[in-house]
């Protein structure tokens, strides 16, 4: 990558913020991976959209990312250019829409609709990704998906370099799934239908939900979240369990103690570690179960 290229476009301090050479464990939940060339995080929209057109018609490699939690980041580090989301986190309430953009997180979009007393956004309450990762993956939790509440998300399209607003159906959102994983377009804002609530109820609910996480979730550890789909007809993490699975460790890489269904960082994991551990797993349960797992985590 031309890195000076690449800088030179980004010499603008009202649009950009950038760093160089920085490690992406730094930036990623897991908190592994060596070091990204360039990091560079839009202050708006407009400059966002204008440095994914830069790298698209440059040919630079480059990937988006909001809170870096579904993903693991190589060992090597990245030739290429990370395109941080955080601060275009615009929200927006009228009535029972939501407008948020896509770098905002969704706990805190679930704080700020239970302030406004509307309710739908609960079940999204300690989930520790962006607006943007949410609709890509329609994440879910709770018997909730963000299909659930979506109206429609505005994407660019890097085939006209164009703005486009997407429907709900559009979107195409099934089980940790999105047509944004195959037409290759980016969220930079999407917009939510809640309904009116009782913001102590919502609040309650929320409480509920974090604490069902902190008891049955290894929070205290980095990690990805679940690494694993859901496996048709079974719980994946009691697949893992009855495999004997729980505290097996590759390197610094260890299946939960307290949740088969995630892999910790238990310190000084690699890359390597993790998805080594990744294949031991699937190559275990399906031995026993014949069922093959299919991963959620994203390898960049």
């Amino acid at each position: 990558m031309d890195k000076k290229h690449v800088l030179s476009f980004l010499n603008d301090a009202e649009k950009y913020e950038y760093t160089v050479d920085t490690p992406a464990s730094e930036l990623t939940s897991f908190r592994v991976g060596g070091p990204v060339s360039v990091v560079t995080y839009p202050r708006d929209k407009g400059a966002f959209c204008a440095l994914l057109r830069f790298l698209s018609d440059n040919g630079i490699k480059h990937i988006v990312l909001g809170c870096g939690s579904n993903v693991l980041a190589p060992d090597e580090g990245y030739d290429g250019v990370f395109v941080l989301t955080s601060r275009i986190a615009e929200i927006l309430i009228e009535d029972n829409i939501m407008t948020v953009g896509c770098g905002r997180g969704v706990t805190s979009c679930a704080s700020a609709a239970q302030k406004a007393g509307l309710s739908g956004f609960a079940f999204a309450y300690g989930i520790p990704g962006s607006v943007g990762g949410a609709i890509y993956m329609n994440a879910g939790a709770y018997g909730s998906e963000i299909k659930d509440i979506i109206v429609s998300a505005e994407c660019f399209d890097p085939a006209t370099g164009g703005v486009i607003e997407l429907c709900k159906d559009a979107l195409s959102l099934g089980y940790r799934d999105s047509a944004l994983r195959r037409n290759g377009m980016t969220v930079l804002s999407a917009r939510f239908r809640l309904a009116p609530g009782d913001p102590e109820a919502i609040m309650a609910e929320m409480a509920d939900y974090m604490s069902r996480r902190r008891e049955k979730q290894p929070l205290e550890f980095p990690s990805a979240g679940s690494v694993f789909k859901r496996a048709p007809g079974h719980f994946t993490g009691k697949l893992i369990e009855d495999a004997g699975l729980k505290g097996t460790r590759v390197g610094g890489a260890e299946v939960s103690e307290k949740h088969a269904g995630f892999i910790v960082n238990r310190g000084g994991a690699t890359a390597r570690d993790i998805k080594a551990l990744i294949d031991l797993v699937c190559e275990r349960v399906y031995a026993l179960y014949g069922v093959r797992l299919e991963r959620e985590l994203i390898y960049i």
